[in-house]
C-alpha cells in the first residue's frame, strides 16, 4: 500500500482529475460491481425471508445470543468511510422480542432461525473474541460485519462452527494477524471479502492460497485486496470455475501470474492492482468471455496487448497502468462497444492512436501518459460524445490542438502536457463550460495566452498553462474571473509580476509561479489565502517580503518552495504549518530561525543550503524531529559542534551538513537513525575517528567524510568487519587516516559486490522526497569534482585518497565487481598493483597516482572495457603499458613519474619511447591548496545501457603551482 502510494503520488497530485477511471471506474464502477456481486448471492436465496416471525416460531436462545453479543464491543463514532454508518445493535432488545425484526437481522421464515446478520458500518468497537457468541448462530448463512473496528485483533478460528455460511465480509474491519485455516472448511462460501485489513497476512501462503482453490469450489467472490500475501498465485486458480469476481489488489504477490486465470469462463471482474513484483502476460482471450472488468496497475506485467481483446464484447473497463506494456495499441480495441474506461497510462507503447477508438460511442474516459505514442491530437475521439476525460500527458504528440475540440461539450478533464502541441490554444476550449481540468505545459505552444479568456469557465479547478507565454493584463479587479481554483500553475510563462487577481481566489490549494522573472517583494495579501498548502517561488528574481516577517495565523502553507532567487536578510516562514521547507541558493543570512523548533511544526524536508546562515546548528530541532526526512544545510557558515539530537530521527533519510565550519565528533544518536541512506559531513573541521558506530544503520548507502581532521585507522582490530551492509559511495579523502588495510578487507561489501537494481528504470538513492526533490552530492570522478543532482542507485564509489594509508591493496578488491571510482591516490600504499582489479568490470574511473607502488601494471587491466579513465602517474610502477584501448586513450601524465614504464602505448601516447623525468610529487598539504577542476554537474556515462545525467556548469581552471619541500 506504501509502495502504491509513493509510485503514484507526484502523478496524482498534480493531475487529481486526470485519471478520470480512478474516480469514475474504482469508486463507482468497481464499486457497484462489487457490491452487486457480493451482495447479490449472499441475499438472493434470502428475499423470502424479511417477513416478521409469527411469536411461536421465536427462539429465546437465538434472541439471548443476539443480546449477548450486543454487550461484546462498544458503540464508536461512526466510520468516515461508510456514508450510511449507524449503531445497529443499540436498539436491539427494545422493540419487543421478535429479534427478527431488529437492525440487522433476517430469519428463516419456516424455522425462525437467524439466518443473516448485517451489522456492517455499526459503530462497533472491541477485540473480536475468540468465545463470541457469534459462533453459537450455527444456522447463519451471511454474515457482514464490515466496516466496524476491532481493534486489531485476530480473526477467531472458530468461524468454522458456522458451516453453512455463504457469505462472509470482513472488509475494513480492523483485523489483524494470520488468516486462520480454519476459515477454509468453510466449503458452501459463495463470497469472501478479507479486503482492507492491511495487517493480515497468511502462514505457508502456497499452500493456503491452494487449499482455498481446491476447498472453495463454489466460490463466486474473492476479494483479498491489502492482504499481505506476499507469494505467487498457485495455477488452481484456474479450476474455480465459478468465480466472477477476483481482487487481489496491493497484496505483495510475486512471481508469474497464471494467464489461465484471465481465461475463467463465468470471471467478469478481475482486479490485480498494485502488485509490484507481480509478472505476466495477456493470454488470447475466447470469444466467450465474461470479462467486464479488467485492471492492473503498479506491476511488472509485460507483453503486448493481443488483438483478441476484441473479443471481450462485455468489457467495461480496461486498466493497464504503470507496467511493462508495450507494441501499439490494437486496433480491435475499437470493437468492444460497452467499454467506458480506458487507461493505459505509464506503459512502453508506441505508434499512433488507432482510428477505431472513434467506434467506442460509450467512452466516458481515455488516459494514454507517460507512453511513447506519436502522431497528431487523436482527432477520432472529437466523435466520442460522452468523454469527459481526455489524458495525452508526456508522449510525443505533435501538431496543432484541433480548433473543433468544443463539440466534446461534456469534457470535463484535458490533460495534454509534456508533448509537442505547436500554435494557439484553441478558442473553442474556451467554451466547454463542464471544464474542471486544463493542463497544457510544456508543449511549445508560443502564441501568447490572455489569462482572462478563462474567465467564462466557472468549473474550472485546475489550470496548468507552465512554460506557455501568458498574459495577465486584461484581468482586473472588475473581470468576472474565476475565483474557484484549487491547482494553478503558471511556471516558466514569462510573468514579471505577481497576479492581482490571485488575492482573490479563496480555494486555492495549489500555486506554482516558478521560472518566472517576478522581481521584488512577496505581496503580504499572498499569506491571507487560507486554503494555501502548496507555494512554488523557486527560480525567479525575488529579494524579500512584504509586513512583518512572523507567522500567519489561520495559514495552512505546508509546502513552501523559495529555491535560487535573491532573498536577502533573515528567512520568513509564513506558517507553523510547513513541512517542506524549500530556500537553498539565496542570500539568506542570520541564524538559522528557532521557530523551525515550534511545537507546532512538524517538517519533512528542510533545505537551506548554499546561504549565508551563521551560528550553530539549533539544538532544538531534536525536540521533534521524527517526521524528518532530510535536512540539507550545506555550503553555510555554521560553527560548533552537530548537535546529539537524533534520538527520535527514525524517518531520517539524508543530513548534509558539508561545507560549514562545524567541530566536534559525530553525534552518537545518529545511531538511531535507521532510515538513513545518506550522511555527509564533508569540508568541516571535525575531529573524529572513523564513525565505525554507524555500521549497524541497515540502509546508509552514501557516507562522506571528506576533508575534515578524522584520524585513526580504517578497519576496526580484532578483526571485526567493516559493516555497512549498503554501503554504496564512501569517500573518506583528505583527512589522516593512516594504518594498513587487511588483504580482506572488502571481502563483505555486498552493496558493491552485486547489481541487486536489475530494474532498467533508473532509481534513486534517497528517492524522491517529495515534490520532485531529490538528494544531491558532490563527488571527485575522473579527476574533477561533480554535482550529482540525482544520485543513481547503481552508482559506486570508493575514495580513499589523500591520507596516509600504507601497505599493499588489499586483493580482496577483486570482489567489487560493481564498482564505478576506485580512488586510491595521494597514500603510501606499496606492493603491486593487484591483478584482481581486472575482474572489477564496472570500473570507469581508477587513481592510484601518487603512491609507492612498484612491479608492473598487470595486463588484464587492458581488458576493462568500461575504464575510461587512469592515473596511475608518480610511483615506482615499471615494465610495458597495457595494449587495451581504454589505456592507449589517456593523457601522458597519467604515466608520468614512472621511469620504469615502458612500451610502445606509451610511446604512442606521449611521442617518446620512455617518459619524461620523474617530477617531484607534490605533498597533501600543497595538494589541499590547489584550485581542483569544477565541473558542476558534468555528464557522466557509466554500466552499460545506463546514463547518468548532471547539469551543465562552469569550468574553472588555473595554473597548477608545482614546488618541492
Amino acid at each position: 500500500m506504501l509502495g502504491e502510494r509513493n509510485t503514484e503520488h507526484s502523478y496524482k497530485k498534480r493531475h487529481p482529475l486526470s485519471c478520470w477511471h480512478e474516480k469514475a471506474m474504482s469508486s463507482t464502477m468497481i464499486f457497484f460491481l462489487r457490491t452487486i456481486v457480493l451482495l447479490l448471492f449472499s441475499t438472493s436465496k434470502f428475499v423470502s425471508n424479511f417477513a416478521s416471525l409469527t411469536p411461536d416460531l421465536c427462539h429465546p436462545d437465538e434472541r439471548d445470543v443476539l443480546l449477548q453479543l450486543k454487550t461484546e464491543f462498544k458503540i464508536l463514532k461512526p466510520n468516515d468511510d461508510c456514508i450510511t454508518s449507524y449503531p445497529k445493535t443499540e436498539s436491539w432488545g427494545n422493540s419487543g422480542t421478535d429479534y427478527c425484526n431488529w437492525d440487522g437481522v433476517t430469519c428463516d421464515i419456516k424455522s425462525g432461525m437467524v439466518i443473516v446478520l448485517d451489522l456492517s458500518c455499526s459503530c462497533l468497537y472491541g477485540p473480536f473474541k475468540s468465545n463470541s457468541s457469534l459462533f453459537r448462530l450455527k444456522h447463519l448463512r451471511s454474515l457482514n460485519l464490515a466496516y466496524n473496528n476491532f481493534n486489531l485483533s485476530p480473526i477467531p478460528a472458530k468461524f468454522n462452527n458456522l458451516i453453512l455460511l455463504e457469505t462472509l465480509n470482513l472488509s475494513s474491519s480492523s483485523l489483524k494477524g494470520l488468516i486462520p485455516r480454519e476459515i477454509l472448511q468453510l466449503t458452501n462460501l459463495v463470497s469472501l471479502d478479507l479486503s482492507f485489513c492491511d495487517s493480515l497476512s497468511i502462514e505457508n501462503p502456497p499452500l493456503f492460497l491452494r487449499l482455498l482453490a481446491q476447498n472453495l469450489r463454489n466460490l463466486r467472490a474473492l476479494d483479498m485486496s491489502f492482504v499481505n500475501i506476499s507469494s505467487e498465485i498457485p495455477h488452481e486458480f484456474s479450476y474455480m470455475r465459478s468465480l466472477r469476481y477476483l481482487s487481489l489488489r496491493s497484496c505483495y504477490l510475486v512471481g508469474e501470474f497464471p494467464s489461465s486465470v484471465f481465461l475463467i469462463p463465468n470471471l467478469q471482474s478481475i482486479i490485480l492492482y498494485s502488485n509490484l513484483n507481480l509478472r505476466g502476460e495477456l493470454p488470447v482471450f475466447q470469444r466467450n468471455s465474461s470479462l467486464q472488468v479488467l485492471g492492473i496497475s503498479v506491476s511488472s506485467f509485460s507483453g503486448i496487448i493481443p488483438e483478441s481483446i476484441g473479443n471481450l464484447k462485455h468489457l467495461v473497463s480496461l486498466t493497464l497502468e504503470i507496467s511493462n506494456f508495450s507494441g501499439r495499441i490494437p486496433s480491435s480495441l475499437g470493437e468492444l462497444s460497452n467499454l467506458s474506461t480506458l487507461s493505459l497510462s505509464r506503459n512502453h507503447f508506441r505508434g499512433e492512436v488507432p482510428s477505431s477508438i472513434g467506434n467506442l460511442k460509450q467512452l466516458i474516459s481515455f488516459d494514454v501518459p507517460s507512453n511513447q505514442l506519436t502522431g497528431k491530437f487523436p482527432s477520432v475521439l472529437l466523435n466520442l460524445t460522452k468523454l469527459r476525460g481526455i489524458d495525452l500527458s508526456a508522449n510525443q504528440f505533435t501538431g496543432f490542438l484541433p480548433p473543433n475540440i468544443g463539440q466534446l461539450s461534456k469534457l470535463e478533464s484535458l490533460v495534454a502536457d509534456d508533448n509537442y502541441f505547436t500554435g494557439a490554444v484553441p478558442s473553442s476550449l474556451y467554451q466547454i463550460s463542464s471544464l474542471i481540468t486544463i493542463s497544457l505545459a510544456r508543449n511549445q505552444l508560443s502564441d501568447l495566452v490572455d489569462l482572462n479568456v478563462f474567465s467564462s469557465l466557472k468549473q474550472l479547478v485546475i489550470l496548468d498553462l507552465s512554460g506557455i507565454p501568458v498574459s495577465t493584463s486584461n484581468i482586473t479587479s472588475d473581470s468576472d474571473f474565476s475565483s474557484n481554483f484549487g491547482d494553478l500553475s503558471l511556471s516558466g510563462c514569462n510573468i514579471t509580476e505577481f497576479p492581482e487577481f490571485i488575492r482573490n481566489q479563496r480555494n486555492l490549494n495549489s500555486l506554482d509561479m516558478s521560472k518566472n522573472s517576478i522581481k521584488g517583494h512577496v505581496p503580504d495579501w499572498l499569506w491571507s489565502l487560507q486554503e494555501l498548502h502548496n507555494l512554488d517561488l523557486s527560480h525567479n528574481s525575488l529579494s524579500g517580503f512584504d509586513g512583518s516577517l512572523k507567522a500567519v495565523s489561520g495559514s495552512k502553507i505546508s509546502m513552501l518552495d523559495l529555491r535560487s532567487n535573491d532573498f536577502q536578510g533573515k528567512i520568513f516562514i509564513p506558517s507553523t504549518s510547513v513541512t517542506f521547507l524549500l530556500a537553498s541558493s539565496n542570500n539568506f543570512t542570520g541564524e538559522i530561525p528557532l521557530s523551525l523548533c515550534s511545537a507546532q511544526f512538524s517538517p519533512t524536508i528542510i533545505d537551506l543550503s548554499n546561504n549565508n546562515f551563521h551560528g550553530s546548528i539549533p539544538r532544538c530541532l531534536g525536540v521533534d524531529i521524527s517526521f524528518l526526512e532530510d535536512l540539507n544545510l550545506r555550503n553555510n557558515s555554521l560553527t560548533g559542534s552537530i548537535p546529539d539530537m537524533f534520538k527520535h530521527a527514525y524517518e531520517l533519510i539524508s543530513f548534509d551538513v558539508s561545507h560549514n565550519r562545524l567541530e566536534g565528533k559525530i553525534p552518537l544518536s545518529l545511531t538511531n537513525c535507521s532510515a538513513l541512506e545518506v550522511l555527509n559531513v564533508q569540508s568541516n573541521k571535525i575531529n573524529d575517528t572513523f564513525p565505525f558506530q554507524l555500521s549497524s544503520l541497515q540502509k546508509l548507502q552514501v557516507l562522506v567524510l571528506r576533508s575534515n581532521k578524522f584520524h585513526g585507522m580504517l578497519y576496526q582490530s580484532g578483526g571485526a568487519w567493516f559493516g555497512f551492509p549498503q554501503l554504496k559511495i564512501i569517500d573518506a579523502s583528505h583527512n589522516d587516516f593512516f594504518g594498513t588495510l587487511p588483504s580482506d578487507y572488502f571481502l563483505n561489501w555486498t552493496a558493491v559486490s552485486s547489481n541487486e537494481d536489475k530494474d532498467t528504470q533508473a532509481h534513486y538513492i534517497g528517492g524522491s522526497l517529495g515534490y520532485g526533490y531529490y538528494t544531491s552530492l558532490v563527488l571527485m570522478n575522473k579527476g574533477v569534482s561533480m554535482e550529482m543532482e540525482r544520485i543513481l542507485t547503481i552508482y559506486t564509489a570508493i575514495d580513499f585518497s589523500g591520507n596516509r594509508i600504507h601497505g599493499q591493496v588489499p586483493e580482496s578488491i577483486g570482489l567489487l565487481k560493481e564498482l564505478h571510482v576506485l580512488n586510491l591516490s595521494r597514500n603510501a600504499f606499496t606492493g603491486h598493483i593487484p591483478p584482481s582489479l581486472a575482474n572489477v568490470t564496472a570500473l570507469e574511473s581508477l587513481d592510484l597516482s601518487q603512491n609507492k607502488l612498484s612491479g608492473e601494471i598487470p595486463p588484464s587491466l587492458g581488458d576493462l572495457s568500461s575504464l575510461a579513465w587512469i592515473n596511475v602517474s608518480h610511483n615506482q610502477l615499471q615494465g610495458s603499458i597495457p595494449q587495451g584501448t581504454q589505456f592507449q586513450r589517456q593523457n601522458c601524465s597519467s604515466y608520468e613519474g614512472n621511469p620504469g614504464l615502458y612500451g610502445p602505448s606509451l610511446k604512442d601516447i606521449c611521442g617518446e619511447s620512455t617518459p619524461p623525468e620523474s617530477e617531484v610529487p607534490v605533498s597533501s598539504e600543497e595538494e589541499e591548496k590547489e584550485e581542483t577542476l569544477s565541473w558542476m554537474a558534468a555528464g557522466l556515462g557509466f554500466a552499460p545501457g545506463v546514463v547518468l545525467g548532471f547539469s551543465i556548469g562552469y569550468v574553472v581552471v588555473r595554473n597548477k603551482k608545482r614546488g618541492t619541500r
